[in-house]
């Protein structure tokens, strides 16, 4: 008897989607806590994690969340004020544990993926500011998201006493100037008070899963992963009918044609009265998709 042939992997680098039904939990669970009344950001963030990355099993994710327990443990106790307690999570993660961004970050997949980033001490500016939320929560300080466009911090404190701190560069504590330049840096206009409101947690992973998006259009190859993010968005609670459309076109590019047809038209019943035009654009689009299959 023959030995069985080894099982293929895809063409593409790693990392690899988990097997179907690992997928299916995955996938149960994160609709879950994302539906839940207070969602657990670390736990969402390695769920998405373990759909990319086939390798983080539930020990995987289990030694991420310790992880994050042990750093908090290793903060002062209640060091004072917001400012105190910028510094002393910087001075931590930033410091002692090397936590910061480079910009090499925007072009690797793995820094949008909380367990490599506590692995690899590198991430993007959105991954290492869940990292100091994190450690900073456990230890029971204000903190927050801070959503600047093109640039994601974290805020200590109130809006009346707001210290504001960058990740990407190990923790530093910015200035009102520094924040009003980033902005600038960004997009050209002036600093808005609405820019400082504390992001919500689902605000946080819908903003990563358009990173991964984002990382996978650059690489038609990797349409796995675009397919991947898209669907893990269409679980969030609330979500822009756009993505029906977006699942659609991924499916019919992986040559799901029949699927990514039924998609498409599915999203032209929905804007049909109020964007005809998409609506024309979709059902021409399912239409050529159902044609490839003769």
């Amino acid at each position: 008897m023959e030995p069985p042939e080894p099982a293929r992997r895809p063409a593409f680098p790693p990392p690899y989607p988990p097997p179907p039904e690992r997928s299916a939990e995955l996938r149960r669970r994160f609709a879950e806590e994302a539906r839940s009344q207070w969602p657990d950001l670390s736990a969402l963030c390695l769920m998405i994690g373990a759909e990319v990355d086939g390798t983080l099993d539930e020990a995987g994710m289990d030694a991420a969340q310790i992880e994050l327990d042990e750093l908090a443990g290793r903060l002062p106790y209640r060091p004072g004020e917001p400012l105190a307690w910028a510094r002393a999570v910087g001075r931590l993660l930033g410091g002692a544990n090397g936590f910061c961004g480079t910009a090499g970050e925007y072009e690797r997949l793995e820094s949008s993926l909380l367990h490599s980033v506590l692995r690899r001490r590198r991430g993007l500016p959105i991954l290492l500011s869940v990292v100091w939320m994190e450690v900073a929560r456990r230890a029971g300080a204000p903190v927050y998201g801070v959503a600047l466009p093109g640039h994601f911090v974290v805020g200590f404190g109130t809006a009346g006493d707001r210290v504001l701190a960058d990740p990407f560069e190990g923790g530093r504590v910015l200035s009102g100037m520094d924040t009003e330049l980033l902005v600038a840096g960004a997009t050209g206009a002036p600093l808005e008070p609405s820019m400082l409101v504390p992001a919500a947690p689902l605000q946080i992973i819908q903003r990563i899963l358009n990173n991964i998006r984002a990382w996978a259009t650059a690489r038609p190859e990797r349409s796995d992963v675009a397919l991947c993010a898209v669907e893990l968005a269409m679980l969030l609670p609330s979500r822009p009918a756009r993505l029906r459309y977006d699942r659609g076109r991924l499916l019919v590019q992986r040559g799901a044609f029949t699927e990514g047809a039924a998609e498409l038209e599915a999203y032209a019943e929905l804007v049909s009265v109020v964007d005809p035009t998409a609506e024309e654009k979709a059902r021409a689009q399912a239409h050529a998709a159902r044609a490839l299959l003769n």
